[in-house]
């Protein structure tokens, strides 16, 4: 058994002058202070890795940085992946008796540390540095190729992918940490720069600067805690022309692992933080979690069903695709909000419930998947 008892989210976008190290802190303190808890309790640590710091230690750099004396430290790269892969790890370990309090946490100037091309071409080395780099793929244009074929095998639409872009737009407005919070319109979305068809500018997330942690205990510390109930995993594949297929990935079977291991199913969930780089991303798993009939992600989402208000709730803090991606740290604000909501401490954005809340994130082509499942008690 494991609890979240304290979570730290810096604003995405900008931070000028801030390095990896200064946005880990950041969210590092601020997870401490939410879980009153002191650097001295702290008895493990999981990081994830930085494109702007590549240090190849860069848990023990942390642990020097921030003042810790862990039993255990470890560092994980998963892609997008990553946060919710070391809140699985923290998880695991607690309960094998490892440690009692892990800190995990995540930080990166990726919008002002590096330049945009620089950022360009690190992503796209996810790609097979064979059959796939060398032809210069970006990362949109990845998963423009996989929207493609989901839109021709399950009738989705351009309209229907917009439609989740002005809804993460519309919760992000209300979020004052939010990279982007002025509305946008199915519209506007359809209208924005193409940038890989058929995605268009605001179908894809921004670059951006920000840091995110947990405590992850053994034992409920204070009235804030959340625990942990079941958790999952699934890889496919890493290389996109290597995939399986482009219709059918791993979030189907990374969930049931966690429900299964939680003892839940998709009637319980009343909360949902879903991965969304892009509109497609979350339009596919939104559908392959079975939220979502195939080709009916947007319609729903027209229709308010995950809206702040509607029947289940989705990324009320604006997602990536409005709050901002900063690596690592992208997935983690999800479970931040997560944890706001199922605490009652969201403010204007409180859900009227959220007492079990599944969480998916995936790393690379939709390629690694991590599935939580998380409740009050």
């Amino acid at each position: 058994m494991s609890y979240i008892t304290g979570i730290g989210l810096t604003p995405y976008g900008k931070h000028p002058g801030k390095s990896t190290l200064d946005l880990m802190s950041e969210a590092a303190s601020a997870a401490l202070a939410d879980a009153q808890l002191t650097r001295k309790e702290v008895d493990g640590l999981i990081c994830g890795y930085s494109t702007t710091f590549p240090h190849l230690m860069l848990s023990t750099v942390f642990v020097e940085h921030f003042g810790l004396d862990p039993v255990y430290a470890h560092g994980m790269q998963m892609g997008g992946a990553t946060g919710f892969g070391m809140v699985m790890l923290a998880h695991h370990l607690i309960e094998a008796g490892v440690a009692r309090n892990i800190l995990v946490v995540a930080g990166e100037n990726r919008l002002t540390g590096q330049t945009r091309d620089a950022a360009v071409q690190t992503l796209a080395q996810i790609g097979h540095p064979v059959y796939e780099v060398p032809l210069g793929p970006t990362i949109p244009a990845y998963y423009g190729l996989v929207a493609s074929r989901y839109m021709h095998e399950f009738g989705t639409t351009e309209e229907d992918l917009a439609e989740l872009a002005v809804l993460m737009r519309r919760h992000a407005s209300m979020h004052p940490g939010a990279q982007f919070r002025d509305l946008v319109s199915v519209a506007d979305v359809l209208a924005s720069k193409p940038v890989a068809a058929p995605l268009k500018l605001l179908d894809c997330c921004p670059v951006s600067d920000g840091g995110a942690a947990f405590l992850i205990s053994r034992e409920r510390v204070n009235d804030f805690a959340v625990r942990i109930r079941g958790t999952g995993q699934a890889h496919t594949h890493q290389h996109v022309t290597a995939a399986p297929s482009l219709t059918q990935f791993g979030a189907a079977a990374s969930m049931e692992r966690a429900k299964s291991a939680a003892g839940v199913t998709n009637g319980d969930v009343r909360y949902l933080a879903i991965y969304d780089s892009f509109t497609i991303t979350l339009t596919i798993l939104l559908e392959e979690l079975g939220l979502a009939p195939r080709g009916q992600a947007g319609g729903r989402a027209r229709a308010g069903h995950f809206s702040h208000e509607g029947e289940r709730p989705l990324n009320t803090h604006g997602g990536l695709l409005s709050y901002g991606h900063c690596g690592c740290g992208g997935a983690m604000a999800h479970l931040v909000e997560t944890h706001l909501q199922m605490t009652g401490r969201a403010g204007a954005r409180q859900v009227k419930d959220a007492s079990v809340a599944m969480l998916h994130g995936d790393g690379g082509v939709l390629s690694s998947h991590v599935s939580l499942i998380l409740a009050r008690d």
